[in-house]
């Protein structure tokens, strides 16, 4: 078991639809929350799609997947993995929280890990898992996912 779970915010759709991504996010959030491997749930996400929150339109999902009220911090700065990372970790801090589960999509997760280290807490994987894509997405995922982790590295490297 976890201090806490922290469930990584990203794309909304227009009129506060979920995508695919963030379906899959909240389906493991809430799977691991029912589970018993946290007591709260910290959701990060301050980037507005449509005029809306990521944190406050997946905490809805969350509800409307039997996760309580009570259990979900909301966290509405972050605008990037990093911040998500920074500002989660502030608040588990708050919580007394040391040790997090972090839900994220499977091909962002070493990304996700890598800017939760830096923040300075202990964090495990919990994967939300994406259906296989053909091998060109593939390839442009990992592609993407490669050149933000070094812009991430860099970033943090530039803040120190």
């Amino acid at each position: 078991m976890y201090d806490a779970l922290v469930l990584l915010g990203c794309r909304i759709g227009p009129g506060r639809a979920l995508s695919a991504t963030a379906e899959r996010r909240v389906e493991a959030a809430a799977r691991a929350f029912a589970a018993g491997l946290g007591p709260s749930v910290i959701v990060s996400g301050g980037r507005r799609w449509d005029g809306h929150a990521e944190a406050e339109v997946l905490a809805e999902a969350l509800l409307a997947r039997g996760v309580p009220e009570h259990a979900l911090v909301l966290e509405l700065l972050s605008l990037s993995t990093c911040e998500n990372a920074r500002y989660s970790v502030e608040l588990a801090r708050e919580m007394g929280a040391r040790e997090l589960g972090v839900v994220t999509c499977d091909w962002h997760m070493r990304r996700a890990l890598a800017a939760f280290e830096r923040a300075g807490v202990l964090a495990r994987p919990i994967p939300a898992l994406t259906p296989a894509l053909p091998i060109p997405a593939r390839l442009v995922r990992a592609g993407r996912e490669r050149v933000s982790f070094w812009v991430d590295r860099f970033a943090t490297w530039g803040a120190l």
